[in-house]
């Protein structure tokens, strides 16, 4: 996976865009573009998308720390990027959107769920410690599930964008 120069601006580009939308709306948990952009990048970019997610996740361990909560970061993003790329790359056009926008979703109501294997892990919970774990997120992951769906309406949008400009940078 070579990187042209153009390349590595748009990606560097690209992760601090996730980040700075992170921080932009911290204001209100669980509601965050992030899988918009994990969904759009990984539709145009396939396995270049993981550029922009792992330098998302490197910024994320700079500006708030390397510590306990960023761990699950260098997997969970992941999952949702190994999930659109099975997804057929020639889905119906009147079908994308819906099929984007709840594979996001799913990542949101699963996100305690996938983050507990790094909290057993970190901090020695047996079965029943992680199963109260998942159960007291339940409500943020709820949260998290419903915004990555109505947040989904924009991943369209960012693929059309992204294309684009892509098509554009090509002539050049």
């Amino acid at each position: 996976m070579r990187l042209t120069t153009r390349e590595v601006a748009v990606f560097g580009m690209l992760g601090a865009l996730m980040y700075a939308s992170k921080v932009l709306m911290e204001m209100a948990p669980n509601i965050h573009l992030l899988g918009v952009f994990i969904v759009s990048f990984t539709v145009v970019y396939r396995k270049k998308a993981l550029y922009p997610i792992y330098i998302y996740v490197i910024l994320c361990g700079i500006f708030g720390g390397f510590s306990a909560w960023w761990i699950p970061y260098l997997y969970i993003w992941t999952i949702l990027w190994g999930a659109v790329m099975l997804l057929p790359e020639n889905l119906p056009i009147k079908t994308r959107p819906f099929v984007y926008m709840t594979v996001s979703a799913a990542h949101g109501f699963l996100f305690g769920t996938l983050y507990a294997p790094a909290q057993a892990l970190l901090f020695g919970m047996d079965l029943r410690g992680v199963t109260a774990w998942i159960i007291a997120g339940l409500p943020w992951d709820c949260i998290h599930g419903i915004s990555n769906f109505f947040c989904g309406i924009l991943i369209m949008p960012v693929i059309s964008i992204l294309r684009l400009v892509e098509k554009g940078g090509q002539s050049r």
